[in-house]
């Protein structure tokens, strides 16, 4: 009886060993991974106009029956937040960027391609956001290169892209200030600067 115990207990104890070596491989593996994956950001297109490049005045005409001009000089920072009624993530994303620039001062556009105005009142009327600027305009998508939504622009007081890209989350909407104040044109060309060889793993 007592050498059944003492094997039982060896066994445990090589269990528990094992157990541990396990957790603490494991512990590694998962720091090791955290320091490659790049910090989230909006992903950029290689369509359109460049971040720093001077934008093209255009104007469009808002569902209310008033005109906007998206681009060239404008009263203050921009953000324009391409959405439809159809994207699932557009929706959850709309009441994020409407404390975002109020958080930051932002003037805020709603703007899609769509048809059907009335679908679109609709939309606003659901999300609540009849305050803000909603556009129907095909051209003003082509002239950003929008391919995917959500997509989201940042305009400068001069006209100037500062920054654009897909747009999923609130960390996606973030970095597009981030990536302006850090002077860069996206979040991932910042860690490339300093992480080179990390990134180009992350990708």
């Amino acid at each position: 009886m007592t050498d059944l115990l003492l094997a039982s207990n060896v066994v445990l104890w090589i269990a528990v060993v094992a157990l541990s070596l396990i957790v603490f491989a494991l512990a590694r593996q998962v720091g090791v991974l955290h320091e490659r994956v790049a910090p989230a950001g909006a992903l950029q297109p290689t369509s359109g106009p460049k971040v720093g490049e001077q934008t093209t005045p255009l104007e469009v005409a808002s569902l209310d029956g008033n005109t906007l001009t998206i681009g060239g000089v404008m009263q203050s920072m921009t953000l324009v937040l391409f959405v439809s009624p159809t994207c699932p993530v557009c929706k959850s994303l709309v009441p994020t960027a409407v404390s975002l620039a109020r958080h930051e001062g932002l003037q805020l556009v709603f703007a899609s391609d769509g048809d059907q105005p009335e679908r679109h009142e609709a939309y606003v009327r659901d999300l609540d956001i009849e305050s803000y600027p909603y556009v129907l305009s095909q051209t003003l998508g082509l002239q950003y290169g929008v391919s995917k939504l959500p997509f989201a622009l940042l305009l400068g007081e001069d006209g100037t892209l500062l920054s654009k890209g897909l747009v999923n989350s609130r960390e996606h909407l973030e970095s597009l200030l981030e990536a302006v104040r850090s002077g860069v044109a996206s979040i991932q060309d910042y860690v490339a600067q300093f992480e080179p060889e990390l990134f180009e793993e992350a990708r």
